[in-house]
């Protein structure tokens, strides 16, 4: 079963809010578009520190855009961490229009282009990790489950398990039987066996911590850690203890 049954429903209304702001990139970093389907590209932005170092690939949450993560970059670079953030259709300098099957089919584009690129500058392909915050996560798991072998890792920050999880949660109307999805984002997840982190806010209204947990306990990563921060909610979880955050994102990412 695929997700043309939410895909072709009011619900895309609801699970997008895309943005089309832009800004030129700061200095260091630069654009790349990834062309994903016949007229259509997405946005990616690569920020080096030094050249040896990891890269993570950055799948943002709803609402936000890769010029947003400008303000992120130097704090990932500080910590040894190159990072290339990627949008979405119809987000920020990407066109097209959103739907949950084509961030899904996107993804392994992203990141053979990702991987493209860095032969390009003769950069280390093989140190690459991804993280998905909130609606990225759904991104985060399908290439660690579906890509394993290009990755050395997975973070998800205030991830869900399942788009069906979400839709439940925020009480919007189900367009018919969701139940097949539902339990195929859950054998995704439990195929998973890379390194991971989870990361989630205990005040968060928007994603409950409970999805955090599951997503946590269904992995089939040996190693792997769940990392909560108390006083945190959906937006402000990199704030409210960022040095911690940091840390652990390092931690995994450079073998501490």
């Amino acid at each position: 079963m695929g997700y043309s049954i939410i895909d072709q429903s009011s619900l895309v209304n609801y699970l997008f809010y895309p943005r089309k702001e832009y800004s030129e990139p700061p200095q260091g970093a630069y654009d790349l578009m990834v062309p994903v389907e016949q007229g259509v590209e997405v946005h990616c932005r690569f920020h080096m520190g030094a050249e040896q170092d990891p890269w993570l690939i950055y799948f943002h949450g709803n609402g936000e855009v890769v010029s947003d993560l400008d303000f992120l970059a130097p704090y990932y670079l500080a910590e040894g961490i190159n990072l290339v953030a990627a949008d979405y259709r119809g987000y920020g300098k990407s066109s097209g229009s959103p739907s949950i099957g084509a961030i899904l089919s996107d993804a392994p584009k992203i990141l053979d282009e990702i991987k493209e690129e860095l032969s390009r500058r003769n950069l280390d392909r093989d140190k690459l990790w991804v993280m998905g915050r909130s609606l990225g996560s759904i991104c985060a798991l399908e290439l660690a489950e579906k890509r394993p072998d290009d990755l050395q890792g997975l973070i998800v920050e205030s991830g869900f398990i399942s788009v069906v999880k979400l839709i439940s949660h925020l009480g919007l109307p189900s367009p018919g039987d969701l139940t097949p999805l539902e339990k195929e984002s859950h054998r995704k997840v439990s195929n998973i066996t890379l390194p991971a982190l989870v990361i989630h806010g205990e005040r968060d209204r928007l994603v409950p911590l409970e999805q955090g947990e599951e997503i946590y306990q269904t992995l089939a990563s040996e190693k792997k850690k769940f990392f909560t921060i108390p006083l945190a909610d959906h937006n402000n979880i990199f704030f409210v203890e960022r040095e911690n955050y940091l840390k652990e994102i390092r931690k995994l990412v450079r073998g501490e």
